[in-house]
Formats: structure tokens, C-alpha cells, sequence
């Protein structure tokens, strides 16, 4: 069956917060908004019976999450047996600092996702180049297109694990901080610290030929 994309994901046990649950989203457009603007996930699964999280690249395409790896990694070769390796891969962005009057009501503006499923081996050699292809992209939009594809012994030391979007949700805090009322008149600064995220002028490699000019999806 099809999943129409104005669908929300649907509620798991796993996917229901037991606090701030109002701060809970499920519709696609937001989920994949927060994916798509970020590079770094963290990706977190069990090895050996003690829990395990690598930050990694990754990037989205449709419903299905590509991982970046390497050939050698513990949770590769899990995630080459059937069914799959157990994940839980999360991604978040901070936008604020919350500060409150009060230590306990000091918080963070944020927007974040969390999946769980299972991740499994990329095999197929064209799907593989499309996903290299895509984390690239993900780094900086028009870069693939812009650089040396994988060779054979590149491709052959990458991996990428694939993780579909089924069991998802997003949780985001916006506004000031929650003061109590006995606490407004207290001699303390309140509220809220903008964090943004911006790019600075790009630095050309100590080797870059002259005649090499600055693209243009950098210059932007």
C-alpha cells in the first residue's frame, strides 16, 4: 500500500512521549523539514548487550533514511543479517536558550526527530551511488553533481545502512520560559537567547588551482 504524503505517521507506544506530549508531532511536512536541514544524526543501537551511539551523516530521500558507514563497522555488519539491526537514530536542532528566573524552569527551544526500525545493508550497487549521491547533496545541495563520483575501491570501503521512515515523530519547544507567578517580580533577566546557524566565507584549499572558481551554490 501507498502512503499518501499528506498521511501523519501513525502513533506507537515508542513514539508517545510520557512528558510534554503537546510538544508531539506526527505530520510528514515537519518531520522531514527538521531531516532535511540537518548533516548529523546520532545513531544509537545495542552491541553486546551495552548501548551504543555514533554521530554519522545521513540523508533522506522519500520515506527512507540512507546512513553513512564504513564496510568494517559493528553495527554494518549486524545490520547485514536478517532482519536488520535494531536502531534508534535521532536528529536536533537548537534553537534557543531558554533562560527562566528560576534554575529549574531554564530550558531549550529546540525541533527534533526520533525513528526506530531496522536498519538494514545497502547491496544494490545503484541504490548505493544514489545514497552516496544524496548524503553529499545533503552536505551541500548541487555538490554531487560537482565532484568525483565513489571508484570501485571507494564504494567498495563504504557502506550505508538503510532505515525507512515507519515508526517516527518529531518534538519541537518554542517561546519563553515558564516562569512561576511568584517568581515574576524576582530581580532576574528572563528569556530568551536566539541560536542560529550560519555559514562563513569559504576557504579555498592550500592546492586549489587559481583557475578554479567558487561555485556558484557556494557563493549563495
Amino acid at each position: 500500500m501507498t502512503t499518501e504524503p499528506s498521511q501523519p505517521y501513525a502513533r506507537t507506544p515508542r513514539t508517545t512521549p510520557t512528558r510534554s506530549a503537546e510538544r508531539a508531532r506526527y505530520d510528514r511536512p515537519t518531520v522531514h523539514a527538521i531531516l532535511d536541514s540537518a548533516w548529523l544524526c546520532h545513531l544509537g543501537y545495542v552491541r553486546e548487550g551495552e548501548p551504543v551511539v555514533l554521530p554519522t551523516l545521513f540523508a533522506r530521500r522519500g520515506e527512507t533514511l540512507y546512513v553513512h558507514g564504513s564496510t568494517g563497522s559493528r553495527p554494518l555488519r549486524s545490520a547485514r543479517q536478517d532482519p536488520g539491526l535494531p536502531v534508534c537514530l535521532t536528529v536536533t536542532h537548537v534553537d534557543g536558550l531558554v533562560l527562566a528566573r528560576s534554575a529549574f524552569h531554564h530550558s531549550l527551544n529546540y525541533r527534533s526527530v526520533v525513528v526506530r526500525g531496522l536498519a538494514r545493508q545497502v547491496r544494490d550497487e545503484a541504490e548505493k551511488r544514489m545514497a552516496l549521491d544524496t548524503i553529499v547533496d545533503q552536505v551541500v545541495a548541487g555538490r554531487a553533481a560537482d565532484s568525483r563520483p565513489a571508484n570501485a575501491r571507494e564504494l567498495a570501503a563504504t557502506a550505508v545502512l538503510r532505515l525507512d521512515l515507519a515508526e517516527v515523530s518529531a518534538k519541537l519547544r518554542t517561546g519563553g520560559p515558564n516562569d512561576d507567578p511568584e517568581d515574576v517580580d524576582l530581580p532576574y533577566w528572563s528569556g530568551v537567547l536566539p541560536v542560529q546557524q550560519t555559514y562563513g566565507a569559504p576557504e579555498p584549499a592550500a592546492d586549489l588551482s587559481p583557475s578554479v572558481r567558487l561555485p556558484e551554490y557556494l557563493s549563495r
